[in-house]
């Protein structure tokens, strides 16, 4: 296979990179060594040993400082020791697995969005169809192996997790039935189990497709497999574990996108690939953001577990001190790149041996400090602040001390680091790409601008209010936060219209070299868009995510008794009514959308489905959750099927968004009925009468043409 990467590399380095084989004159007359065409000589170079060196410095590493601190260790968890082949080897695998995982997830995001697909005639407007350049390929199948193997450590860790927990040695743990118990019983074994699975499905994947328009969903994959790991270990149980999780999952994802990308980077570098100046400059931006997010959730993270004085005085606070030089160094590499690099691959894309050397250097520093992190889930902290946390705190995180009513849930505030910084996030990006618009010399209308701005703040309000605080803990609470979740926010945030918005912030990318203007647009005309959007399918995708937890009463209480069940029912909640909303009426495009009046159609078809699943709530005599519930022991009198009942009530006021997104589609009648049907061809992503009516939603440009994907130029691909 090695073979073939470099017989296939070289012969794009031949079509790529044509050289002139006869020394210049001037080379010759100044009495310099001639060289090919007019700069020195690169040839291709396999990069899989450097992917072994980074994996085998990382594992050394985290394997070493972590059997260092054994004996500390295997004291505070009261086991005995299992054997070197677990001490020593299970955070070695740990962290030659959060090195693949980068690997993986930064060769999707090159294959993605840092080079061009394959675009006969340079045609941006078929990039949704369009298939992976060799160089593209390569990065693609780097990261669908990365996956595969990631999956292998993930099993491996099985067993040693068992003998880690259990302090049996590690021959002992690898028979079957010994699984089968730690399965049962060991949360950490079920956790690598899943990861197994979703690096398994995203590596096989990504071996078996070449399209450009699934390199984004494989990058969706590749950070969903270290998701899990996010949502476990010390940021996940004590005081305060709700903001430990929620900072640890920022920091996770933007490490494995941070240093697998870099990773990648060195690769294209190495095998001479073409446009190394664009995809360095647009890593450039991804590492900046990455290296400010992780600085800043892993301060959060370190407060809440340390004090300042068990920085030098405690393990656990020297490993946070060695991690933290080690981002600084990383910083500096950073600021080399900017300062040095970058400029010099622009001025002369041919000579590339600064950029590997320094990248070559710097991703030795990141595997040494990734290799020190891992070490933290296997040293323990130091004591909690407040030794004595109550039943609420240990599952919540946080105290309720009052119960809440509608006018008093305002006043309780918690800043949720997931959502609450989302929401900002949301609104500063939209912003953002307002001013961009209106520095190219459009507008854009107040009105959208008005509805985004309104979601976000209704999601960072909702999640970080009295409505967030008391969701886990009553039932009812938490009924009108999934109400507002799957509905409200949906609405205002898909009539904001963001795609549209990026379409006209960015002028299209050159020919063959597709940008943000180009990806968003490609993603409105895919496939996949189109199923899901398509009224039947979108309604069913709605009306099960809606209801299935309530439904299937198991599943519920594995949702609400755990925090990371909590996250990814709130996510799915939101994704899943965004996508509805957006389906049923929003002025985005999306590829062959129906006439409003079968959108509409369906809409009213699914109220039987609410008024059932409503009388079945009101008259089910069994309490959702009720362990969970009981377990937390409020500080006030709670009578939890009288609760479930009033929840009904909140509930119903579900039908107020639905009857607002019915109004909106029948104010869309006269542009759509007569003039759709039947031309499923003009629909591809809106038909013409719906193009003006979001037209008139939207507003003018400056220039008094109407916003759209080419600053003037009217598509049939915009609203």
């Amino acid at each position: 296979m090695r073979r073939a990467e470099a017989a296939w590399t070289a012969k794009w380095t031949q079509m790529t990179h044509p050289v002139n084989d006869t020394p210049t004159a001037t080379d010759t007359t100044a009495g310099k060594t001639p060289t090919i065409g007019s700069r020195p000589q690169e040839r291709v170079r396999p990069t899989w040993p450097l992917y072994l060196l980074f994996l085998a410095v990382a594992g050394a590493v985290g394997g070493t400082v972590a059997y260092s601190f054994l004996g500390e260790s295997l004291a505070a968890l009261g086991i005995p020791n299992p054997g070197i082949a677990t001490t020593f080897g299970l955070p070695f695998f740990r962290a030659v697995g959060w090195m693949l995982a980068a690997l993986s997830a930064g060769s999707f995001l090159f294959s993605a969005f840092l080079i061009s697909p394959r675009l006969p005639g340079g045609d941006n407007d078929r990039l949704h169809q369009a298939s992976l350049s060799v160089d593209g390929h390569l990065a693609s199948r780097t990261g669908a192996v990365a996956a595969l193997c990631f999956g292998l450590v993930a099993l491996l860790m099985i067993p040693l997790v068992i003998s880690d927990v259990s302090g049996t040695p590690l021959a002992q743990t690898l028979g079957m039935e010994a699984l089968v118990v730690a399965l049962q019983q060991v949360a950490m074994a079920q956790v690598w189990l899943i990861v197994a699975l979703i690096a398994l499905v995203t590596g096989l994947t990504g071996m078996m497709n070449r399209a450009w328009i699934t390199q984004p969903l494989l990058l969706l994959g590749a950070i969903l497999m270290v998701v899990p790991l996010g949502l476990t270990g010390h940021s996940s149980s004590g005081g305060n574990h709700d903001h430990g999780t929620n900072s640890y999952l920022w920091h996770l994802i933007f490490l494995v996108i941070w240093v697998g990308g870099l990773m990648a980077l060195l690769a294209h570098g190495r095998r001479l690939g073409p446009d190394l100046d664009i995809a360095l400059r647009r890593y450039s931006t991804i590492a900046l953001v990455s290296i400010i997010v992780m600085a800043m959730s892993g301060l959060v993270n370190a407060a809440i577990r340390i004090e300042l004085t068990d920085l030098l005085t405690t393990r656990y606070g020297l490993i946070i001190v060695a991690k933290t030089i080690g981002v600084i160094i990383l910083g500096v590499f950073g600021w080399i790149h900017r300062a040095w690099v970058i400029p010099q691959v622009q001025a002369n894309p041919a000579d590339r041996r600064l950029f590997r050397q320094v990248a070559i250097v710097e991703v030795l520093v990141m595997a040494a400090v990734t290799g020190i992190a891992i070490t933290m889930g296997r040293t323990p902290p130091p004591p909690p602040r407040i030794p004595n946390l109550s039943q609420m705190a240990t599952k919540l995180g946080y105290e309720l001390s009052e119960k809440p009513t509608i006018l008093n849930v305002w006043g309780m505030w918690r800043f949720d680091l997931l959502f609450g910084a989302l929401a900002l996030l949301l609104a500063v990006g939209y912003l953002a790409a307002v001013w961009r618009t209106r520095q190219a010399g459009h507008t854009w209308s107040s009105t959208p601008t008005a509805w985004w701005l309104a979601g976000c703040v209704t999601l960072l309000v909702t999640m970080s209010s009295g409505i967030g605080l008391n969701m886990p803990a009553v039932f009812s609470v938490h009924m009108v936060g999934h109400i507002i979740l799957s509905l409200v926010i949906p609405i205002f945030l898909v009539l904001g219209a963001p795609l549209t918005l990026l379409m006209t912030a960015f002028a299209p990318g050159a020919p063959g070299r597709p940008n943000i203007h180009d990806w968003v647009r490609a993603f409105t005309r895919s496939r996949l868009v189109g199923v899901i959007t398509h009224p039947v399918v979108n309604t069913l995708q709605f009306l099960v995510f809606f209801y299935v937890m309530y439904l299937f009463i198991p599943l519920y209480e594995l949702l609400i008794s755990k925090y990371a069940g909590q996250l990814i029912m709130n996510a799915v909640l939101l994704v899943s009514g965004c996508f509805y909303v957006w389906g049923m009426l929003g002025p985005d495009p999306i590829p062959r959308r129906r006439p409003a009046t079968i959108r509409l159609g369906w809409l009213v078809a699914s109220l039987p489905v609410h008024l059932l699943v409503g009388v079945y709530l009101l008259r089910l005599d069994t309490i959702l959750g009720e362990e969970f519930y009981r377990s937390l022991l409020l500080p006030w009198e709670l009578d939890l099927l009288a609760d479930q009942r009033t929840a009904v009530l909140a509930w119903a006021t579900g039908v107020v968004p639905l009857a607002v997104v019915a109004l909106l589609l029948i104010g869309q009648w006269p542009g759509t009925v007569g003039k759709t049907t039947g031309n499923e061809e003009k629909t591809t992503t809106g038909s013409n009468a719906e193009n003006e009516n979001h037209t008139a939603f939207l507003g003018p440009t400056a220039d008094g043409k109407t916003p759209t994907s080419d600053h003037g130029t009217r598509t049939t691909d915009q609203p």
